[in-house]
């Protein structure tokens, strides 16, 4: 069969279950990862067959779609600020959101007057998204990250690796930590923040699959993690040190007056790309 057939098939088999520009965009990440061609690749080469080999596993995709298993998890793979990561059960997808933090971060701290290369922390890694970003970006800082679950760790190293950038990754539990026993200039972090009442909201593909360790706090502390954070902060910023959160779009005013409470100056509340609430940068 020709590819190029194969994706109406694709597209009908789908089709009560996401919209067509998904869909689609489901297609030509498959067509990369299972024949190693490109869009463009494509449309040069029409005749191009899908053996018996490709087609099990691409029905075999197909199947995994249907039950809202996550494209990314499915290939293993996504992209973020421009590079590869590993992503499975254990970490959570890179979202777009993130990117903007990241990017936020890199705009304020490209140029730097300070006599050592910049400290960075990041608090709850996951697939080392951000803290790799970082490194790759600011070639010359030091960069730490921590995450309390050991299997996370294992694919933010791969995913480290992978990119070629030195990151020190470290097992904490930051809930249970005083100190973190070093100074930093920069400590970012995009902390679990999800309320369980706001699981209706979830789409299937994230709620049944996305670790749950990673995105849900308890309705009745959903801060939890900014105080402990920002207390940490406060403790183990440099003086002029800089503190980023990702954050609930629904908590921004709670979480801005919260890390005023600690005293911290210059207390931002940034909307993302959608138009919620979604990042605060603060200094010491």
């Amino acid at each position: 069969m020709l590819l190029k057939n194969y994706k109406t098939i694709f597209l009908h088999e789908l089709s009560s279950l996401y919209d067509d520009k998904e869909i689609e965009s489901f297609f030509y990440l498959i067509v990369e990862k299972l024949h190693g061609l490109k869009r463009i690749d494509l449309a040069l080469q029409p005749e191009t067959v899908i053996d018996g080999v490709h087609l099990k596993q691409w029905k075999n995709i197909v199947s995994e779609l249907k039950i809202y298993k996550p494209i990314q998890y499915i290939l293993g793979e996504t992209e973020f600020y421009g590079l590869p990561f590993l992503v499975n059960e254990n970490v959570l997808i890179p979202r777009p959101e993130t990117e903007e933090l990241v990017d936020l971060i890199l705009s304020n701290n490209r140029i730097t007057d300070l006599p050592n290369p910049l400290k960075i922390l990041d608090i709850g890694t996951g697939s080392g998204c951000i803290p790799i970003a970082l490194k790759k970006n600011l070639p010359n800082a030091e960069v730490y990250a921590i995450d309390v679950s050991e299997k996370a760790l294992v694919t933010a190293t791969k995913n480290a690796e992978l990119n070629k950038a030195e990151v020190h990754f470290i097992l904490k539990n930051i809930l249970q930590t005083n100190d973190l026993e070093q100074q930093f200039d920069i400590i970012v972090s995009n902390p679990p923040y999800v309320r369980n009442l706001e699981k209706a909201e979830i789409n299937p593909n994230v709620l049944e699959y996305e670790p749950h360790l990673a995105l849900f706090v308890d309705d009745n502390d959903a801060l939890l993690f900014y105080r402990k954070i920002t207390e940490l902060a406060k403790k183990n910023l440099n003086p002029n040190g800089k503190l980023y959160f990702e954050i609930n779009q629904y908590l921004g005013k709670e979480t801005v007056a919260l890390i005023d409470s600690f005293g911290f100056k210059n207390v931002r509340l940034i909307k993302d790309i959608y138009g919620n609430d979604r990042i605060i940068s603060t200094s010491l």
